[in-house]
């Protein structure tokens, strides 16, 4: 995947370790992004901290499923467009996360926005639940940006496809209501809720066979790795176009400044 942000210097033990919380629950890994003055917006060191919780979730027999939440106000507003998130993880791709190939189930527990590289972590866990107070969107092409964490392909496979178009093309977000009633969202809940759901769901997945659950998940993945590798491919080739455009560095400028853009259209 193509690179849209310079690399910035590695991150200090203390920055990775403060961006997640990360705590055991039985065979359950709860992971929780706490950089909420920046609305958990993904930086290198919560990359690496993401990247490394979720090796721990794979690499742990013990560990059964995990849940990914952003606490009570706020899931992820995506990358940090002043720093970027750090190049892809080996194993995890952008974030750490989005191109990871998992064989344990990872439940997103959703409150407040999910916006951008946020919807797209929530496109790449298995089970979704959300408070009623939770909203999804896609708003990189107002930045003059293209969806580079899978929503291009995931998108149209979670939601409609006339509805996934809308998000990516007019960047306007949809309720959690709507979301639940177009089958993205599994569970709606009461808002505050979703950690609490987010957890018992989990704790159902890892009372179930281990080896059944991993091998389930094992063929799902099979079953989606060459439309996957197809939509890594298309996502590169947007990428390429706008990240040297006018219209990428007038979008990110306005963005800062706080008014519309100003769009040259190359």
């Amino acid at each position: 995947m193509s690179a849209l942000w310079p690399e910035p210097p590695p991150p200090t033990d203390a920055d990775v370790a403060a961006r997640l919380a990360v705590e055991r629950h039985g065979h359950v890994l709860l992971m929780r992004m706490q950089r909420t003055d920046k609305r958990n917006a993904i930086d290198r060191p919560m990359t690496a901290a993401l990247d490394a919780a979720l090796d721990l979730l794979e690499d742990d027999p013990d560990l059964r499923c995990g849940v990914l939440t952003g606490g009570p106000d706020v899931f992820c507003a995506g990358t940090d467009v002043a720093v970027g998130p750090g190049a892809p993880t080996p194993r995890g791709g952008n974030y750490g996360v989005v191109a990871r190939r998992r064989t344990t189930p990872l439940v997103a527990a959703v409150e407040g926005i999910a916006f951008g590289g946020g919807f797209e972590i929530v496109l790449a866990c298995d089970v979704v639940v959300a408070s009623t107070a939770a909203r999804f969107g896609l708003p990189e092409v107002a930045l003059g940006l293209v969806p580079n964490c899978g929503a291009l392909f995931r998108g149209p496979r979670a939601l409609p496809p006339v509805v996934a178009r809308q998000l990516l093309l007019t960047g306007d977000p949809i309720d959690a209501g709507r979301a639940h009633g177009l089958g993205l969202v599994g569970e709606l809940v009461e808002p505050g809720r979703a950690q609490e759901r987010g957890l018992e769901v989990a704790e159902r997945v890892a009372q179930r066979s281990p080896v059944a659950v991993r091998a389930t998940l094992a063929a799902l993945g099979r079953l989606e790795g060459d439309a996957d590798a197809a939509g890594w491919a298309a996502t590169d080739d947007a990428v390429a176009r706008v990240v040297d455009s006018e219209d990428r560095a007038e979008g990110i400028a306005a963005f800062f400044a706080k008014r519309p853009p100003v769009w040259p259209g190359r």
